[in-house]
């Protein structure tokens, strides 16, 4: 299912929703992007009023022209790499799935690493899709090879109620995991146990394979203390996404991404942006 670019700036694309001030959505996967030396691109699934204070508005775009975006690039460039964002409604997620099914085949040693980020529940607890688009998620989950769900969200997918520590998310990993063979990275972020006020606790969990699970793999790293979190689902999984097509595994890739993370949310005091929750800061270790 997956494959290594052998070009040396791969190509990444995100299929996301936009943020005009630039945080999150595809603004922000494109900065993820180009910090982790990849060529973004990207295809708008939805577009949306909001900034650092909150969403105010969403246009759909007719799903005939999303089709016709992810035609246009996948006619003419070789994908290394996709990271999934905002999908939205039943109609945009069959619309990328039948994209994804009859462009690469499963065996298809040209088919993009895909990493999916399931934008299913916002940081304040509200649901963002209606329960049909929450199902037609869950069903496109095994086209994806690696998923990144909040804490809420993980609890969705798993059918529980939210985990309150790191050993109840783990289990929740697990069975989303089992359940679409897909690579689970549980993200300990919205824990609010003791050790979660310290540090932040990152498990990337792997399916059961020949009924034997592959070691689960623990990163650790500081929390940063800082309302400037806008968008930092987005931007891990599509570093995630740019380091996979250049050959890294989940393993090696995931303690880079942290500590790049860590370095922009310490960095994003750097920046003054809006009034709310602002943006991290994506090239920290670049612009010093």
């Amino acid at each position: 299912m997956s494959s290594t670019s052998a070009r040396t700036i791969p190509n990444i694309l995100s299929i996301a929703g936009t943020d005009p001030t630039g945080g999150a959505g595809v603004q922000a996967d494109l900065k993820s992007f180009a910090a982790h030396r990849g060529y973004g691109m990207c295809v708008v699934t939805a577009l949306v009023a909001q900034n650092t204070q909150g969403v105010r508005e969403i246009h759909l775009p007719p799903a005939s022209f999303l089709r016709a975006q992810l035609d246009a690039v996948s006619d003419d460039v070789a994908i290394d790499a996709i990271k999934i964002g905002m999908l939205g409604t039943e109609e945009i997620i069959t619309t990328v799935a039948d994209w994804l099914d009859t462009t690469w085949t499963d065996d298809d040693a040209a088919r993009p690493r895909l990493v999916l980020d399931p934008v299913m529940v916002a940081t304040s607890g509200d649901r963002l899709l209606d329960a049909v688009a929450e199902s037609a998620l869950i069903w496109f989950l095994h086209r994806a090879e690696l998923i990144t769900p909040n804490v809420p969200e993980l609890a969705l997918l798993a059918g529980a109620e939210q985990a309150q520590d790191s050993q109840a998310m783990v289990l929740q990993a697990r069975a989303v995991a089992d359940a679409h063979q897909v690579v689970v990275l549980a993200k300990g972020g919205h824990l609010e146990d003791d050790t979660a006020q310290q540090q932040v606790v990152d498990t990337l969990v792997f399916p059961l394979h020949n009924g034997v699970r592959p070691r689960e793999e623990q990163f650790t790293s500081p929390r940063i203390h800082t309302q400037n979190t806008h968008g930092t689902g987005c931007s891990v999984s599509a570093a995630l996404a740019t380091l996979a097509a250049r050959g890294c595994t989940w393993t090696e890739a995931l303690p880079v991404v942290k500590e790049w993370m860590t370095h922009a949310l310490e960095a994003s005091e750097t920046l003054d942006v809006g009034t709310g929750h602002g943006p991290i800061q994506h090239f920290a270790d670049l612009w010093g």
